[in-house]
């Protein structure tokens, strides 16, 4: 079994500091310092993957999979 990152992965080089997933993280997890984002607070990270939906260049990765269980 392969071990969950603590935070979403950032891709730097990719990263054309947009600032959408600044602007779409509520819990104020992610900076954008030098046109590049860095994660500031790791342990704010509610893992909610916005960040990695609004990102249009693919910097941002969420490497975990959400498994729904049925009642």
């Amino acid at each position: 079994m392969s071990q969950m990152s603590e935070i979403p992965i950032i891709v730097q080089d990719r990263c054309n500091g947009c600032g959408l997933c600044v602007n779409v993280c509520s819990c104020g997890s992610l900076v954008l310092f030098e046109d590049v984002i860095s994660f500031i607070d790791s342990g704010r990270c509610g893992w909610c993957t916005l960040c990695e939906a609004v990102c249009p260049t693919g910097a941002i990765c969420c490497p975990f999979e959400i498994v729904l269980e049925g009642r």
